[in-house]
């Protein structure tokens, strides 16, 4: 039974990614559409690492700022669902924290675009603490790196705020 669910857990992720190639490759529409879809297939009780992938990539299909905050948001009680359900030593809860700085990073961006610059600041530095979890070597493909830049111009953008 196990195996079973594992392999239906490893589909739903595969067709995740699918719609991820989507709006990687500029068909944000049909993205959002394939995302919305396995929404409502998994729902607000679903598995805490499904829910947290896809309304992660559902922000980012969205067009206006304060549904692409309220899905960062679940995004991250997603997260944090995972990291209550899941023993400390699991793979999923240890892929989490690595995507924490992420998540944080999103929502301080979200923030900004709602002209709301204390809370922007908030996630930006919980993001910045958040990274220390990540790679320094280029180890995880350069996700870290590419997490502390964007960390940085963010930063520098308040900055000028």
């Amino acid at each position: 039974m196990t195996e079973q669910r594992e392999a239906s857990e490893d589909v739903f992720m595969t067709r995740i990614g699918q719609a991820v190639m989507l709006l990687h490759g500029g068909d944000r529409e049909e993205a959002r559409n394939r995302f919305t879809a396995l929404w409502s297939e998994i729902g607000d009780e679903g598995d805490a690492l499904h829910r947290c992938t896809l309304a992660h990539y559902i922000a980012d299909t969205q067009d206006d700022p304060a549904d692409e905050l309220a899905w960062d948001l679940r995004a991250l009680t997603a997260a944090r669902a995972l990291a209550d359900d899941r023993v400390a030593g699991d793979r999923d809860t240890l892929a989490m924290r690595a995507f924490y700085p992420s998540l944080h990073l999103n929502l301080a961006a979200d923030y900004v675009k709602l002209q709301r610059p204390a809370a922007a600041r908030d996630h930006l530095e919980r993001a910045r603490a958040a990274s220390a979890v990540l790679a320094d070597d280029g180890t995880d493909d350069g996700y870290g790196g590419g997490v502390r830049a964007a960390i940085g111009r963010l930063e520098r953008r308040l900055r000028e705020w």
